[in-house]
């Protein structure tokens, strides 16, 4: 149990690591999106930004940073051991493949925008004149940013195969500076040339990609790479990385299609109705890119060393105390996000043209996709361990089964729910691929530790269920004029005591219970905090 509860302390310090870059990245992603709801409001642009923006952001997830991420790191990991002469070679042959592979892509989608728009949204949609032209201009305009991203991903790839995690982690925050800065400024000089200025917006996605790669290429030369331009077709390496890709392409494409439902659904109800799921989903964003992503991060070495090595024990204690952890962080989330999301909203988004009516949408389709934060959490600290443990086949199965009760859900309940079913639907296959691969993990490696895990998921829910009491009764307290009030500064405030006083509050009941992970992450985010910043992030 010592070397589990090191590995753990191990884990939580990375995840600590990942979690200040992650952090930075999400805070600046919500001021990109509060200069969306400053300058635009939810409505006719806003939705046809959120529809062009998705075409190449789906493909980023299915090709850049999710199947080619995962299956350039477990070969370039392996070339470790070739020398470095053989692993700089395999990393310029595969920067130079996928550079031109997705440019050849993105001019296909370029030219077809228009007809790709249309393919994704009904004739509500289309009817709005002028609607369906400013997508396909803004979609067009934002396509190469799949390329810029995706190369991005492999320098990440490579940084963490090195053990440099921060300026990876960062490199998004670079993106959502250039987004902001560079949108904001054109977004206010292209209609002094008659331009639109959600244009505008749209090139600072490009600016944003530009920054994304090139703020890492200065670490990945201290690294030691050196590029030396070719394609070799026949590196095994390469062929490696595409036949690994395939299947994470395989279970990555419903979770994708999950978007296109969503987004092709949205489409015919009330207009706002993308700009309020869009604005929802980024707040939503922030807890699972801030613990989600983290911990998976920093469990994946941990368990791809103990499978590796066949050690069962080790993973399987590990794994039950990663999980737990994702719960220690997830299911607070989620109470909180349930309970306050009216005022989160209002204090984030409510200025300019982004009105009250958008700002009780958006807190509404927020608190739907709060019921399955934990779940969504957890299920990115659960697949890296069929990764590690080769059996890639089952993170694939639940992913189609997201698609179909996603589907299922939305049909049931979209006449009767509408904008909130859209969210509702979401979680609900979140909860279901949960459970799915809970009981496969556990057929699979023959069992683990269920009762500590039960143990550490009571307190949790204990803590939670007290943290929700006295978040409630303070809602009750401080907002007793609903949203309605021009009363931002006093809202600021009380969501921010809200926010430290509950986390407060169930920090110590999980400390008074007892529970050894929540006591590990604090300790190693206090030991952070003393510990002077490691700009290699090594």
């Amino acid at each position: 149990m010592a070397q589990s509860a090191q590995q753990t302390g191990t884990i939580a310090r990375s995840a600590a690591v990942v979690s200040v870059a992650v952090l930075c990245s999400r805070v600046l992603g919500l001021a990109r999106e509060q200069a969306f709801a400053i300058l635009f409001g939810a409505g006719y642009v806003i939705d046809a930004f959120v529809v062009a923006f998705r075409i190449p952001n789906m493909l980023r997830d299915l090709f850049g940073e999710g199947a080619l991420s995962a299956a350039f790191v477990a070969v370039f990991a392996g070339y470790n051991e070739k020398g470095e002469k053989e692993t700089w070679r395999l990393a310029s042959n595969v920067l130079v493949f996928f550079a031109v592979f997705l440019s050849i892509l993105t001019l296909v989608g370029i030219f077809a925008s228009e007809h790709i728009v249309r393919l994704l949204v009904q004739d509500d949609f289309i009817q709005v004149p002028g609607k369906v032209e400013l997508t396909a201009r803004l979609t067009a305009i934002m396509f190469p940013f799949l390329v810029l991203v995706s190369l991005a991903s492999v320098v990440m790839g490579v940084l963490n195969t090195k053990g440099r995690f921060f300026v990876p982690a960062m490199a998004s925050s670079f993106f959502n500076i250039g987004a902001l800065l560079g949108g904001v400024s054109l977004a206010l000089l292209l209609p002094r040339f008659d331009q639109p200025a959600i244009v505008g917006m749209a090139i600072g996605i490009l600016i944003g990609g530009v920054l994304q790669l090139c703020c890492q290429l200065p670490t990945l030369y201290r690294a030691g790479f050196r590029f030396t331009p070719h394609l070799d077709l026949r590196d095994p390496g390469l062929r490696r990385i595409l036949v690994l890709m395939m299947p994470a392409v395989i279970g990555l494409a419903p979770l994708q299609l999950n978007i296109l439902i969503n987004t092709y659904f949205a489409s015919s109800l009330a207009e706002g109705t993308l700009s309020w799921v869009n604005y929802a989903f980024r707040l939503f964003w922030l807890p699972v890119g801030l613990f989600g992503v983290a911990l998976s991060v920093a469990t994946m070495p941990v368990v791809s060393r103990y499978a590796a090595q066949r050690d069962m024990p080790r993973l399987k204690e590990t794994y039950v105390s990663s999980l737990t952890m994702a719960f220690c962080l997830g299911i607070p989330a989620s109470v909180g996000l349930m309970i306050l999301a009216g005022p989160i909203v209002r204090v984030v988004f409510q200025h300019g043209r982004f009105d009250v009516l958008a700002t009780a949408r958006t807190s509404e389709v927020l608190a739907c996709y709060a019921v399955g934060l934990f779940a969504y959490i957890a299920v990115k600290i659960m697949v890296p361990v069929f990764y590690a443990l080769d059996r890639p086949r089952y993170p694939v199965i639940g992913s189609f089964l997201t698609m179909l009760v996603n589907l299922v859900i939305i049909l049931l309940i979209i006449d009767q729910l509408e904008h909130r079913a859209l969210a509702l639907s979401i979680s609900g296959a979140m909860v279901a691929n949960f459970v799915f691969l809970s009981v496969m993990l556990y057929r699979l490696m023959g069992g683990y530790p269920l009762a500590e895990l039960l143990r550490g998921l009571g307190k949790v829910c204990l803590a939670a269920l007290l943290m929700a009491l006295w978040l409630y009764g303070l809602k009750q307290l401080l907002f007793p004029g609903g949203l309605t009030e021009d009363r931002l500064l006093l809202d600021l405030g009380a969501v921010a005591f809200c926010i430290a006083s509950s986390a407060i509050l169930y920090g110590l009941a999980l400390q008074l219970l007892k529970l050894p992970e929540m006591n590990l992450l604090i300790q190693r985010l206090l030991r952070r905090r003393k510990e002077a910043p490691d700009p290699g992030g090594e």
